[in-house]
């Protein structure tokens, strides 16, 4: 075997040894997600029997590709290696949390975080400080420890929790971008900016309306007793 030959095969294996230790450090982060959807699931049910509704409407999980994971790190600049993706990228486990009420919103996060295994690492508000394109959302990076053969290690989830409505211009707008390949004129920027703020409006009204629902029922349940 010639030298260019053998070099060849080294590069290639060397790639197939980065490519199995990618799937290993996913197989972790499933497994993160499934121990934080778990919580999720856990804590909906409890509210349910207590208040008699599910502050959670549904859930979302996704996890990086490897494809995704290497084309961020070279485009943040950061070696691209397992131990680059792991030391860098906290977002390669991600679960959204559509709620119903923009209480619901941080009442889920408190519930959350306030668990004793669960490390809040960071918390972005874009709900009380929206994004200048008018996105909405909160933010949360939790570590989570996740119990392996070789012990016990603990894996970063990138955690967003919205609205459905928050969901709804969320969606909308991203699948708009991608449709002009991420070029939107300024009016229609300004455009979806103010579709965002009557979004925000709505629930706000919302929450005024389940809020004195709420307190109509309270006082039914006061008299009957």
């Amino acid at each position: 075997m010639n030298t260019d030959s053998q070099h060849l095969q080294q590069v290639s294996e060397e790639f197939q040894h980065m490519v199995e230790e990618f799937f290993l450090v996913q197989s972790r982060y499933s497994a993160a997600i499934k121990e934080i959807q778990t919580k999720l699931e856990i804590l909906d049910d409890e509210f349910q029997m207590r208040h008699r509704r599910n502050p959670i409407h549904h859930m979302q999980s996704r996890l990086k590709t490897i494809q995704s994971m290497l084309e961020k790190l070279k485009r943040k600049n950061y070696e691209v290696s397992i131990n680059s993706a792991v030391k860098n990228l906290q977002d390669i486990a991600g679960i959204r949390v559509i709620c119903s009420y923009v209480q619901d919103v941080y009442t889920i996060a408190n519930l959350l975080v306030n668990q004793d295994d669960v490390h809040l690492v960071r918390m972005a508000d874009y709900i009380r400080e929206p994004k200048p394109n008018g996105y909405r959302s909160l933010h949360l990076i939790v570590e989570i420890p996740v119990f392996l053969s070789e012990g016990r290690i603990l894996v970063p989830v990138e955690v967003q929790i919205r609205t459905i409505a928050m969901d709804f211009w969320a969606s909308l707008e991203h699948s708009l971008r991608y449709k002009a390949q991420e070029y939107i004129p300024q009016h229609i920027s300004d455009e979806l900016q103010r579709v965002a703020t009557d979004i925000a409006s709505l629930d706000q009204r919302m929450q005024a309306i389940h809020d004195q629902v709420d307190e109509l029922s309270d006082a039914r349940s006061d008299n009957a007793t």
